[in-house]
C-alpha cells in the first residue's frame, strides 16, 4: 500500500515538472519574439494571416474540358440597296445570346402527329426554387385566369359570327393605362390595310369595361375586334406547355428575373396560332400593306452580309396555319429550355434555335423573309425613322429610305424599348407613314 502511494506521488511530481518545463519553453518563445525587430515580427504575423485566409477561402475549381465553340455574332447592317427576296428556310444561322449556352445539335425526330406525340419534359429545367418575388406575379396571373373557360367559346363564336378570313392576334400584358397612342395606331394600321380582318387582343386589362371604351371607336366604324382574357389551361392543352405551366403553378419552375408577363406573351402567341392559325403581331408594329399573300412565314431580324443567310430571326410578326409543326416545335422548345433569367432566350433566340435545327427537314413548310419585310431598320438605328430632315442631303436620304420601305416592307417594327420616348418629328419617315396608314387620322404625330 505504501509502495503504491509512493508511486502515485512520484507521477504527480513528474507531471508538475513537465508542466513547469512547458511554461519555461513558452516564456522562452515569447522572450525570443520580443527580442526580434518589429518589422520581422510583423512579417511573420502577416504570413500567418495569409496562410489562415488561404485555408479558409480556398475553392477547388475543376478545369473545364473541351469547351463548346461560341457561335459567330454578325453585326447588324441595313439592307438598303437589296430588293425583297425570300431567304431559303434551309440555311443555317449564327446567333449569339446575351449569355451563350450550349445548344445540342442533335436533330429531333420528324413530328408525325403533333397533337398526340409527346416528348418527356427535360427535368433539368424543372426544379424546386426558393419562393421569390417572381411567384407573386405567378399568383396574380393565375388569379386573373380563374373561371375563364369561356375563352374558347368567345373566340370561336367571334370568328364564326363574322366569317373572318383574316385572323389577327395581339397580346397585351400591361395595364390599360399603358395602352396608348402607339398601340392604338398599330391597330389603326392593321385595319387600314385589312378592313375585312378580325382582331383578337388577348389581355386581362383590355377585357374590361374601361378597355371596351378604347375599342369602341373601331367598333363604331364597323371593324371586327374583341379583347378576351386568356385561358392558359385551354391554350396549352395537348402541348409541352401544358406540363410546363402545371410546374409553374406548383412552384416547380422558377419564373426568373425577366418579366413573367413577357415570357407568357412569347408562349401565348405560339399557342394562339397553333390552336387557331392566323397572324400574330406585336403592338409596336405598323402594318403597311396586306399580309394575305404570306403563308407560313417568319421574318429575319439580321443577315450575314457575306453569305446572305439569316443570322437571327424575330417573333414580333408570325404568320402560320393552324397546328403547323414548326409552331409545335417552338412550344416544345419553350417548355424544355425555359430560362426566365435571360432576355430573349424564350423569344427571338428560341425561334432562331428551332428553325436552325428543322431547316431542310421534310414536313416543315415555311419561309424566312429578309429583314426588309418586317424589320427594315434594326433596333440600334430606329431613331433615324423619327427624325425630320436636317439638311438637303438628309432630306434626300429620308425620301429614298421611305420609298424603299414602301416598296419592300410589309410592316415596320418600332422596337418599343428603344423608341418609346422618341418624339415623331415633322417630315420624318414615321410622320409620313402615320399619315398614310391612319384610320382616324386625328392623333398627334409627336405622341406615337
Amino acid at each position: 500500500m505504501s509502495t503504491m502511494h509512493c508511486h502515485t506521488t512520484k507521477l504527480k511530481l513528474n507531471r508538475l515538472v513537465y508542466i513547469q518545463h512547458l511554461q519555461n519553453i513558452k516564456r522562452a518563445i515569447f522572450a525570443f519574439l520580443l527580442c526580434l525587430p518589429t518589422s520581422l515580427l510583423g512579417f511573420i504575423l502577416l504570413l500567418l494571416l495569409f496562410y489562415n485566409g488561404f485555408t479558409v477561402f480556398y475553392l477547388h475549381l475543376p478545369f473545364p474540358s473541351n469547351p463548346q465553340p461560341e457561335p459567330a455574332n454578325f453585326s447588324y447592317e441595313n439592307l438598303a440597296r437589296n430588293p425583297l427576296k425570300k431567304l431559303p428556310a434551309s440555311v443555317m444561322y449564327a446567333v449569339k445570346e446575351d449569355t451563350p449556352q450550349v445548344i445540342l445539335k442533335t436533330l429531333l425526330p420528324l413530328l408525325q402527329n403533333p397533337a398526340i406525340t409527346m416528348t418527356p419534359i427535360n427535368h433539368s429545367v424543372v426544379f424546386k426554387p426558393k419562393k421569390t418575388h417572381g411567384y407573386k406575379a405567378v399568383k396574380r396571373m393565375l388569379r386573373s385566369a380563374d373561371n375563364l373557360k369561356r375563352f374558347s367559346t368567345r373566340v370561336r363564336e367571334f370568328f364564326g359570327n363574322h366569317g373572318c378570313k383574316v385572323r389577327f392576334f395581339m397580346t397585351w400584358i400591361s395595364s390599360l393605362k399603358s395602352f396608348g397612342d402607339r398601340e392604338v395606331f398599330s391597330v389603326e394600321s392593321l385595319f387600314r390595310s385589312h378592313p375585312d380582318a378580325c382582331l383578337v387582343i388577348v389581355s386581362n386589362s383590355m377585357d374590361s369595361e374601361s378597355g371596351s371604351l378604347v375599342l369602341k371607336p373601331f367598333l363604331d366604324k364597323g371593324f371586327k375586334l374583341i379583347a378576351v382574357k386568356p385561358d392558359f389551361d385551354y391554350l396549352f392543352k395537348d402541348t409541352h406547355a401544358e406540363k410546363w405551366f402545371k410546374g409553374l403553378k406548383k412552384g416547380n419552375v422558377s419564373p426568373g428575373e425577366v418579366s413573367l408577363g413577357q415570357n407568357m406573351s412569347n408562349l401565348v402567341r405560339l399557342a394562339l396560332l397553333y390552336k387557331f392559325g392566323g397572324i400574330y403581331m406585336d403592338t409596336d408594329v405598323i402594318v403597311l400593306k396586306r399580309f394575305t399573300k404570306l403563308k407560313n412565314v417568319i421574318g429575319a431580324q439580321t443577315i450575314d452580309l457575306e453569305t446572305r443567310n439569316w443570322s437571327r430571326l424575330n417573333n414580333a410578326v408570325l404568320i402560320f396555319d393552324k397546328k403547323h409543326p414548326l409552331l409545335y416545335k417552338f412550344i416544345e422548345e419553350f417548355a424544355l429550355t425555359f430560362d426566365g433569367n435571360k432576355w430573349g432566350h424564350n423569344g427571338p433566340y428560341l425561334v432562331s434555335r428551332v428553325v436552325s435545327r428543322v431547316s431542310g427537314r421534310p414536313g416543315f413548310n415555311f419561309t424566312v423573309l429578309p429583314p426588309s419585310a418586317f424589320y427594315p431598320v434594326n433596333w440600334s438605328r430606329i431613331r433615324s425613322l423619327f427624325r425630320g430632315p436636317r439638311d438637303k442631303v438628309h432630306s434626300t436620304w429620308l425620301h429614298k429610305k421611305l420609298e424603299q420601305i414602301e416598296s419592300e416592307s410589309f410592316a415596320v417594327h418600332l422596337w418599343n424599348k428603344q423608341s418609346r420616348e422618341i418624339k415623331v418629328e415633322s417630315g420624318s419617315i414615321i410622320n409620313y407613314i402615320m399619315l398614310d396608314c391612319c384610320v382616324f387620322c386625328n392623333s398627334s404625330s409627336s405622341s406615337l
